[in-house]
């Protein structure tokens, strides 16, 4: 790890992080969860906000994909998503629905600001974003796909979605 680079887990605590908050919308698999985890720590966000029946640590199962993520990452549990989207919104984030929608942007197509901040909502691996969850955001935005597929594993787009938010960021 030394010759990587990489952070202590105090360093990780104290370490500036880039101001987005990934809020899981009734995700079920504790392996997503913590794939999650592992890509929020990889890009050093500002933490997790798990709702509804979205498996919390500690489990196994979450630790088994998240690596120890789950000592790194800050997250917070919230009975319902409408719950976690209004705790964000009081911090200041602007809320964004990750899912294929009417009227959603193209992810390349999102401009962040300098100072702005995201909570972006993901919604159940079947399912997707809840619909009364859409009345509670800002906005949605997707991620372009050109497969026949048109549809990723929840942890897949969320790496996908915070590199695009991030990759601008670095060295700012």
């Amino acid at each position: 790890m030394e010759e990587l680079d990489r952070k202590s887990v105090p360093e990780f605590r104290e370490a500036r992080k880039f101001s987005i908050i990934l809020i899981l919308d009734n995700v079920r698999s504790m392996h997503n969860v913590g794939s999650i985890f592992r890509s929020a720590d990889a890009f050093l966000i500002e933490g997790l906000f798990l709702c509804g029946y979205t498996p919390q640590p500690p489990h196994r199962d979450i630790q088994k994909t998240a690596l120890g993520a789950t000592d790194t990452v800050s997250w917070h549990y919230y009975s319902t998503t409408r719950e976690g989207i209004e705790a964000a919104r009081q911090l200041g984030y602007r809320i964004l629905a990750v899912e294929q929608a009417a009227g959603s942007e193209s992810l390349e197509k999102l401009n962040w600001q300098e100072n702005q901040k995201f909570a972006l909502v993901l919604g159940n691996e079947v399912t997707g974003v809840a619909e009364e969850v859409f009345e509670y955001c800002d906005a949605c935005v997707e991620i372009p796909q050109m497969g026949m597929k048109h549809s990723l594993n929840i942890s897949v787009a969320a790496g996908i979605v915070l590199w695009e938010l991030v990759r601008n960021r670095i060295g700012k």
